[in-house]
């Protein structure tokens, strides 16, 4: 009991002393209301006016606050809302966590952001996106795919 108590504590001190006392993340707005969802998929009705959005870790897809859990749940219906850059039916598939920083919505004081490999039929490389699960922020279709029409 006192190992799994200590070894515990030490991986929650190896974590949060990884995380930065300042988020470098540029997009967060806790005002941003998600999209309708219908059919499983947000209703996604802009683009994004930045290259970076999503594919850069300072301004990922702020898609929170939702729990760990749920996490998938809420990516799909972003996926299911964006095509490739002609309609292409997309495949994604989560890659890495990185990036860590400090957020109060997790009971460590910090969080990661996912990273998801997307591909699509005819292309010549994958796309990385970047989702934060802990934090708000306006929710819009990437430079380069598509809102799925309804």
């Amino acid at each position: 009991m006192l190992r799994n108590l200590l070894i515990t504590g030490l991986a929650l001190m190896c974590f949060t002393s990884c995380v930065s006392t300042k988020s470098t993340i540029k997009n967060i707005d806790n005002s941003a209301i998600k999209p309708v969802i219908k059919d499983g998929a947000y209703v996604i009705k802009e683009y994004a006016d930045s290259k970076k959005y999503g594919y850069d870790q300072d301004y990922p897809i702020n898609i929170g606050v939702i729990q760990d859990k749920n996490e998938n749940i809420y990516v799909d219906y972003f996926f299911n809302g964006i095509t490739g850059p002609n309609g292409e039916k997309l495949t994604y598939k989560k890659t890495d966590t990185c990036c860590p920083f400090p957020t109060k919505y997790n009971k460590i004081g910090g969080g990661l952001l996912s990273i998801y490999e997307v591909t699509w039929k005819g292309q010549q490389k994958p796309i990385h996106l970047y989702f934060n699960i802990y934090e708000r922020g306006k929710i819009v279709c990437p430079v380069g795919l598509t809102i799925k029409k309804p």
